[in-house]
């Protein structure tokens, strides 16, 4: 076997791991935020400000270090994981309401007067927190798969099965969906038709990325996984597909109704998978015998599951559409986070339901059983990060004029009318600048994607990772992650946002 088949047989051919261990990776980032912001809290009362470089040592160990360790060495000690965390962050915490500055008073009216705090904001941090966390495991996840370190359950699974990276293109597109345009509501009843072709013009990015991407790969020799995709398809182009079909339902149906589009395409889908030749043409093309010839043949997996993004992309319209309600006390946000936690956990039991009754979890197919995995997970993460939110915003109620990047502001004020609100934000956190991993790879999301890959395949063309030890390939991923990480870095201090469209 030369090179190229020996990669391409070593991310192949995989079964995947359980919902399970999966949902348990995906929970830790949300602890690590809340560790890490707990950090900043307590040392910016002990000490006076940081540097840059300080605050990202802080994220990088935090934030970075543990998703690396996570996806390789210490894979099979998630829980372990969780319990450090978490003994970490307590005792932070204790020692938080140790040194509080707030009023003494008793617990009970402590928190009876936190839940009646305001909430200042432009943006909801859980959502940034939900698209670093996927950039980043995807980034993690592209270049640890090619070392022999990455557990193979992990990878992508061939035909059924949930692996840890089946949830990243699926997360991705949640995540996108969340913060839509439509969602956002830049729009107004009389300019849905402007938007539209404001969004047709804006996936020309995509257009000269998928088909960079495709030419490169074919010129180099690249591995690829074949039954990913296909043979011409990739990534880019189910986004642009998916952007354009789901721009066109959100002008034919209102956005609230969202979540019964995404059932109804998801639910036909499937009825056509199991009552239709149509599985039999994704798996084994149109003579039966798996053939690669012809546009559809070639690329009919990236083709047909398509529509089980589209349901995806609305289903996470849906939820971005819920998160953008107006809340402005932190009790409100305690019951919005609930009611978010129960619709996953109800999700998980349908996903149970499924799998035993109609089919299990497909990728290559994007089924239901796949789609209602995906906005499961997604839901729970979101739902992690809003109670650790929370859990930032209490520590920061202790504390008096604390900052955490990319966190929720408090108002310690009854008065709802915003500019007074504003005026009242502390002199501290107006002045602060934003020190902060998350703002700044959340501000050039495509650019870390686009970075992370290129650098991938770098290290591929100039490394052996097949044959790699297990000290070398962490050296490699952490200062591949430290470098990425670095550049987005120093391009958010220098105020760059770079975008093309």
């Amino acid at each position: 076997m030369s090179q190229k088949q020996m990669k391409e047989a070593f991310v192949s051919n995989h079964n995947g791991t359980s919902v399970l261990e999966v949902t348990q990776g995906l929970c830790l980032p949300a602890l690590c935020i809340v560790c890490r912001g707990l950090l900043i809290i307590l040392s910016q009362h002990l000490c006076s400000s940081h540097t840059w470089r300080t605050r990202f040592f802080i994220d990088f160990v935090f934030l970075i270090i543990p998703l690396v360790a996570t996806l390789t060495i210490l894979s099979s000690f998630v829980l372990l994981e969780h319990l450090a965390v978490i003994i970490c962050g307590a005792g932070l915490f204790y020692q938080i309401y140790c040194r509080r500055t707030c009023a003494r008073m008793p617990v009970q009216k402590m928190l009876e007067k936190f839940l009646k705090i305001s909430i200042e904001s432009e943006y909801i941090p859980a959502i940034s927190c939900f698209r670093v966390i996927n950039s980043t495991f995807t980034a993690i996840a592209i270049l640890a798969v090619d070392f022999p370190l990455f557990p193979r359950r992990f990878a992508k699974t061939e035909l059924y099965g949930t692996g840890a990276m089946d949830f990243g293109v699926g997360g991705f597109i949640f995540g996108t969906a969340m913060v839509c345009p439509e969602v956002r509501k830049k729009y107004t009843e009389e300019s849905r038709f402007y938007y539209l072709t404001k969004s047709l013009y804006s996936v020309w990015p995509l257009v000269f990325l998928g088909i960079g991407r495709l030419v490169i790969i074919k010129a180099i020799g690249y591995q690829e996984h074949l039954t990913e995709y296909g043979v011409h398809w990739n990534f880019f182009f189910t986004l642009i597909v998916v952007k354009l079909i789901t721009s066109l339902l959100l002008i034919i149906f209102p956005l609230n109704k969202s979540w019964i589009v995404a059932i109804s395409i998801i639910v036909l889908y499937q009825l056509a998978l199991d009552f239709t030749p149509l599985k039999r043409l994704i798996l084994y093309g149109t003579d039966g015998s798996g053939t690669r010839v012809g546009l559809l043949n070639a690329n009919r997996e990236g083709i047909i599951s398509t529509l089980g993004y589209v349901a995806i992309h609305m289903a996470g319209v849906q939820t971005g559409s819920y998160m953008l309600k107006k809340r402005s006390h932190v009790k409100d946000w305690i019951k919005g986070a609930h009611c978010i936690l129960l619709t996953a956990i109800s999700l998980f039991i349908s996903l149970y339901i499924v799998q035993v009754n109609v089919e299990v979890v497909s990728r290559r197919m994007a089924n239901l059983a796949f789609c209602i995995w995906i906005v499961a997970s997604s839901l729970i993460l979101l739902s992690s990060l809003l109670l650790g939110d929370i859990i930032l915003s209490f520590a920061k109620f202790l504390i008096k004029e604390a900052v955490v990047p990319c966190s929720w502001k408090l108002i310690h004020s009854s008065v709802t009318n915003k500019k007074h609100l504003e005026s009242l934000v502390s002199e501290a956190e107006r002045k602060e600048p934003s020190l902060c991993l998350i703002t700044a790879m959340n501000r050039n999301q495509l650019i870390f994607f686009l970075l992370s890959n290129i650098t991938t395949g770098l290290i591929n063309l100039l490394i052996d990772t097949l044959h790699s030890s297990t000290l070398w390939a962490l050296f490699v991923l952490n200062l591949y992650m430290f470098t990425n990480c670095l550049i987005i870095y120093v391009l958010h201090l220098q105020d760059k946002t770079i975008k093309f469209w």
